[in-house]
């Protein structure tokens, strides 16, 4: 994202029909045809300041047509720092602000630091949305906290810490970088003593037992933020047990319903892990297993993407089970259904999916979820991804993506008529 990254990518410019030629057909798929995407190589423009983006956990459209995007400038390294140190000891690059503003012909137009999170949201009126340890609301001008949902005080046991909201950050010292945590070493991963996992196991259990599945407040952290704007609601998947969809007033930010896979009423969520089991393209887990995302369709379905278990499930608004939609269930590792967008059309046909492992971003049809082509592929040219997370679709139908692992970028993709 940095001028050198754009040269280098413009440098490609063959690439520009990459997404085009890489729109592949699923079999079976005659009836309905994938639609075509070019990729921009001229969006967005350089980041000012030398600021170089981390790996990308939010992105929005606004009404404008306008990107937010948001990113954690602590996935970068010491060597991306060089220019904050005094004297500087290389021209880049700078820790960006970690929520960033960009138009429509690629140039910044405002950003804030509020504390880097997961998941975000943009209302009509401008307010951001962040998902941290809880969902916050933030005037753009400001960057203040204009409100917050509801949350415990407590972290389960074992799970990891946010960022605090003030965290100092010393020029030049970065983070192992976006990929720790993530690798397994050639060893394999050191195994705790029995005596410390049954420990670990029993304070999880009380903790449990402490906020069961009917706690109306947030209790892991955030993966996604959805807006119901004429419902005058705010939808957030909250990743404790699995995950839970959980709804709130968008005005007073109190809880209002939940529920989990299959529809079940939060006091029907079990604290059984074994009810989260799922080996690929095994019979599915009973309880949403992982990395929860959502969306909301125009004609008011939720569509509900447990990214862990390679499927995407279809409820109302008030949580009843419609169907289900299995995607690539072969898929290990970080799953594939990632986040959940809508083709721009009025009935919103297609759904439109990022996949992190594979580096797809899948068409599917919305109404039965047979998958009619996709788009993309693992690697670092422009219109190809490298931990594909985000992605964003506006009014006209343009993809915007981000990246996280070694990717660290936004795309734009142009529809191809």
């Amino acid at each position: 994202m940095n001028s050198n990254r754009k040269a280098w990518t413009t440098g490609f410019a063959f690439a520009a029909s990459l997404s085009l030629l890489g729109v592949a057909r699923s079999p079976g798929a005659q009836e309905q045809a994938a639609p075509k995407f070019k990729f921009d190589p001229d969006w967005p423009k350089p980041l000012p300041n030398k600021w170089k983006l981390g790996g990308v956990t939010g992105l929005a459209v606004d009404k404008d047509d306008n990107v937010w995007v948001l990113n954690r400038p602590n996935d970068l390294t010491d060597i991306e720092l060089e220019a904050e140190l005094t004297p500087p000891l290389a021209d880049c690059c700078v820790r960006p602000p970690a929520m960033i503003h960009i138009d429509k012909s690629g140039n910044v137009i405002g950003s804030f630091d509020a504390p880097q999170g997961h998941g975000m949201a943009v209302d009509s009126k401008g307010f951001v949305y962040i998902g941290q340890d809880t969902v916050r609301k933030y005037d753009p001008k400001t960057g203040k906290v204009a409100g917050e949902v509801p949350r415990v005080p407590e972290r389960q046991p074992g799970a990891a810490a946010d960022p605090p909201l003030t965290a100092a950050h010393i020029p030049g010292r970065g983070s192992a970088g976006p990929v720790a945590g993530f690798l397994t070493p050639p060893a394999g991963r050191g195994q705790p003593a029995p005596a410390v996992v049954a420990a670990r196991q029993t304070a999880i259990a009380a903790f449990r037992a402490k906020y069961p599945p009917t706690t109306p407040m947030i209790v892991g952290g955030i993966e996604e933020i959805r807006l119901d704007e004429p419902a005058r609601e705010l939808y957030c998947a909250d990743n404790y047990l699995g995950g839970r969809v959980m709804v709130f007033d968008l005005d007073t930010l109190q809880f209002k319903r939940g529920w989990g896979a299959y529809g079940h009423t939060l006091s029907q969520i079990t604290t059984n892990d074994a009810d989260r089991a799922y080996t690929p393209g095994g019979p599915m887990p009973k309880e949403f297993r992982g990395h929860l995302t959502l969306n909301i369709s125009n004609d008011g379905f939720v569509y509900a993407a447990d990214r862990n278990a390679n499927r995407i499930q279809v409820t109302t608004k008030q949580g009843k089970f419609l169907k289900e939609f299995i995607l690539a269930p072969m898929t290990g590792v970080g799953g594939s259904t990632g986040g959940v967008m809508f083709s721009p059309d009025k009935a919103q046909r297609l759904l439109y999916i990022s996949d992190l492992t594979n580096n797809h971003i899948w068409f599917l049809n919305r109404e039965d979820g047979k998958v009619i082509g996709r788009m993309g592929s693992m690697g670092e040219n422009g219109g190809q991804f490298f931990g594909l997370h985000m992605i964003a679709v506006d009014s006209k139908g343009i993809i915007y993506t981000g990246e996280v692992f070694a990717g660290e970028r936004v795309q734009r993709f142009l529809p191809v008529k």
